[in-house]
């Protein structure tokens, strides 16, 4: 790893920092209704909101050939994965890519409301497991186990999240290469330990303090939406820089980050939730029997410093002289900064009825 990250100097390194200069700046931004304190988040980098709404017409027509139908459909297309890949992949002007990002979302977000978390859409806790089960098959085909293969393959045709899941891993391999592809399949896996952490905690009321359930967030978090970012963006990062402690580090950090945001938002509908969801501010509320208030204060300070120690690790790398992990770098911030905005102005936020994205 050392002979790739500082080797030969020269037009990449050039190139690398003329990117960092013309970096946007990070910004403390107001949220929610304005009482509590700024989170520190980078500058959203594109608003195109034409390229979005187009983005989320082809994800609506999609999503219908998966079998989404009725209030779900129309919840799906009302939750904006359109807007969120253009705000959160301002490096591609390019539909059918971004559409990419749009279709993992989308879906990643359907199985997180039907099966793990909204109560009432149908999620069950003690039913979770053998969903993803199934869901992992969907996305990483398993090898054909002769007359066994017919049924797995009726039920991985029965369920639109399965479907959806199926299509957008094939949309991926249509941009991506096969490796890429894995480490979207093996980060959502990842993912799904998490999910079955919090089935089993809301199953048995027994819920986590704030750091068992952080170390859980960070690998439930964003990082599985950025291992689109070079995909959509029509470059690969390669793998050992990819796996990288310090370019990882910087993707935790800033998916954490952006989940953080979330939980920050969700935390009215995820109280409401007749098993309550676990959420960090609900987390620390309860750690430490104080109030939601002085508990999303505490996850405010969390945030902030995540993300300047995110800035600074950026800061750091940007002397390695490979062009591909500047823009990844520069696509993770612009991530997180597509994120906050999309969370901003998503009315999912505002109410806590429950709903699709």
């Amino acid at each position: 790893m050392t002979d790739i990250l500082f080797g030969p100097s020269g037009l990449g390194t050039s190139a690398a920092r003329m990117a960092s200069r013309r970096d946007p700046a990070y910004a403390e931004r107001q949220w929610g209704d304005g009482t509590a304190p700024p989170l520190y988040t980078p500058v959203v980098e594109r608003v195109n909101e034409p390229l979005a709404e187009e983005v989320n017409r082809r994800l609506v027509t999609w999503a219908g050939e998966c079998g989404f139908d009725g209030e779900n459909l129309e919840l799906l297309g009302r939750a904006g994965f359109g807007k969120l890949a253009m705000l959160a992949h301002p490096d591609s002007d390019d539909p059918d890519h971004l559409l990419v990002a749009a279709q993992m979302n989308a879906a990643w977000w359907a199985a997180d409301d039907l099966y793990a978390d909204d109560s009432e859409m149908g999620a069950v806790p003690t039913e979770l497991p053998p969903r993803l089960a199934l869901v992992m098959a969907a996305m990483d085909p398993v090898a054909p186990a002769g007359e066994f293969t017919a049924s797995l393959e009726e039920a991985l045709r029965s369920d639109p999240i399965l479907v959806a899941l199926r299509s957008g891993v094939e949309h991926i391999a249509r941009h991506g290469s096969a490796a890429q592809i894995q480490r979207v399949c093996y980060s959502t896996f990842a993912m799904f330990v998490s999910w079955n952490a919090y089935a089993a905690w809301r199953y048995t009321g027994s819920y986590p303090p704030a750091w068992e359930y952080l170390a859980a967030r960070q690998h439930d978090s964003f990082y599985t939406s950025m291992t689109l970012i070079d995909i959509v963006g029509g470059y690969e990062l390669p793998a050992p820089i990819f796996y990288d402690p310090r370019v990882r580090r910087a993707a935790t950090q800033a998916g954490t980050a952006t989940v953080l945001v979330n939980d920050l938002h969700s935390v009215a509908k995820d109280a409401a939730d007749e098993k309550p969801v676990c959420n960090m501010v609900l987390q620390i509320a309860a750690d430490r029997d104080c109030s939601i208030q002085e508990a999303t204060e505490a996850t405010v300070e969390l945030h902030n410093t995540i993300v300047r120690d995110f800035e600074a690790g950026h800061r750091n790398l940007r002397a390695v002289p490979s062009l591909e992990l500047q823009r990844f770098l520069r696509g993770l911030r612009a991530w997180m900064g597509g994120g906050f905005e999309w969370h901003a102005t998503n009315p999912r936020y505002f109410s806590t009825s429950g709903e699709l994205g």
